[in-house]
């Protein structure tokens, strides 16, 4: 470690992958300083994954009430208090707060409450005390924010960030965007008992995501009383004494009590000084990085979303700890982002790992596919018309498994032991050689035996 600068490691961000990096190479002997301006835990414990999947708890009590009758539960007056959610939530953050706070103290890392930005390639300036700090190395790890469309009338929307912190529960909502974060949180509302309009202006949600999980999905939370409606897009946002009025692009009228955007989230970058120390940006606004998370700048590295490689938690961390291990234990780990195990919490919720149907056609010669479509064994006595899809995407030559889709209850957990299996290469062979745990949703991943034929290929 030198002895010429402050700090053998500044870092800038106490979030998920930055918290990860003090704390590892903290324990490796470095003199470690973190610098912090919001809180402590960055954008999933205050404002991210963990409230929201509070949430998504809080919007599933309705459906459960209602199931209980078909199992014998006679279920009296009912009332939800969202005053009372949202404190019960604050008090939970805080108390998460408090642990990522006393493991870095632990661990010997200084804190910082302050806005940190880069003067050069060794120096930090803190904003709010108008003091400099030199760094060996510096660790660039600020997440990533909202992207909030010119829409005009914008200001009267909110983002996913101040979803969590509304005085009031609306009536009637509007949510803008397509992907996860939006998804989710048409469900949260709409399980609250939110009049919940779901606005996308592509064909279909979820990008990226396995097509029959989309249109799956699409028919799910239509049948929960969300009012989809695809490649429809806000021309602009009117105020009214008594609402919001969106005017959409094809010229109707909707009107709502309130307007969420989650539209996708930027790199945040603005504002930290990189371009002016030679940080190389990419076309996103994102910190751009070779393997070992290092930047244009040799003794600068960067991790997390603010690299906008894969925006999720367990990255961050992975990513904060591989950059540990490499820079100050001699241990060099390079993370890879080809396999990760995704869950997203929607109503039905969804776990899925690996190649999608589509793209593994363009990588492979022949596929098998295995598909089912199931009514779970709950619903049979409580009523409900929801269904489980599971569906394996094969290679037909080698017989290993290159990608599983599920949608039900139960996916998101179901998917984390599913990647283990594909990232050791199980073969479809090996799925149908487990043993099935019975009764349960996920014996149909060993069960599987019918391959799918597509109408075109059947009619052949």
């Amino acid at each position: 470690m030198s002895a010429t600068y402050d700090y053998d490691l500044f870092v800038i961000g106490a979030g998920s992958g930055g918290v990860r990096a003090s704390r590892i190479a903290a324990g490796h002997g470095a003199r470690v300083a973190v610098a912090e301006e919001f809180r402590v835990g960055g954008t999933c414990v205050i404002r991210g994954c963990v409230p929201k999947k509070l949430f998504v708890y809080a919007s599933h009590f309705a459906e459960e009430f209602e199931d209980a009758a078909g199992f014998g539960w006679s279920v009296g007056e009912r009332s939800f208090d969202w005053k009372k959610l949202v404190a019960n939530k604050d008090r939970e953050i805080d108390r998460l707060n408090g642990i990522y706070i006393r493991n870095l103290d632990k661990a010997g890392v200084k804190i910082i409450e302050d806005r940190a930005v880069l003067k050069d390639a060794h120096t930090v300036h803190l904003v709010n005390q108008g003091r400099d700090i030199t760094a060996d190395r510096i660790l660039i790890a600020t997440g990533a924010t909202p992207f909030m469309p010119p829409v005009p009338g914008i200001e009267h929307a909110f983002s996913s960030n101040e979803a969590f912190h509304l005085e009031e529960l609306p009536n009637r909502i509007a949510v803008v965007g397509g992907g996860y974060i939006a998804i989710e949180f048409a469900g949260i509302f709409n399980g609250l008992g939110v009049h919940t309009h779901l606005l996308y202006r592509g064909t279909a949600f979820l990008r990226n995501f396995d097509n029959d999980l989309r249109s799956i999905l699409a028919e799910e939370i239509g049948k929960k009383g969300v009012d989809l409606r695809l490649e429809t897009d806000v021309a602009s946002i009117e105020k009214l004494d008594d609402c919001l009025q969106l005017t959409l692009q094809n010229g109707s009228k909707l009107k709502v009590d309130a307007v969420m955007y989650a539209t996708g989230r930027v790199p945040n970058t603005k504002g930290l000084g990189l371009e002016s120390v030679g940080v190389e940006l990419g076309a996103n606004g994102q910190v751009l990085v070779d393997a070992w998370s290092k930047t244009s700048i040799e003794n600068i590295y960067a991790v997390g979303d603010v690299t906008d490689r894969a925006a999720l938690t367990p990255i961050a961390i992975r990513e904060g700890q591989a950059f540990a291990e490499t820079v100050f234990n001699d241990n060099p780990i390079a993370v890879d982002h080809a396999l990760i195990p995704t869950a997203v919490f929607s109503q039905p919720e969804i776990g899925t790992v690996g190649l999608t149907e589509t793209v593994a056609r363009q990588k492979y010669a022949a596929l098998d596919i295995y598909k089912t479509t199931f009514r779970p064994m709950k619903a049979t006595l409580s009523g409900s018309e929801e269904k489980t899809f599971m569906k394996l995407v094969v290679d037909a030559e080698t017989d290993k498994v290159l990608g599983v889709h599920l949608i039900g209850p139960g996916s998101g957990e179901m998917i984390q032991l599913v990647g283990v299996a594909l990232g050791m290469g199980a073969t479809k062979a090996q799925f149908d050689q487990t043993v099935a745990v019975h009764p349960t949703a996920a014996e149909e991943l060993v069960t599987l035996k019918e391959k799918w034929l597509a109408p075109a290929m059947a009619a052949a």
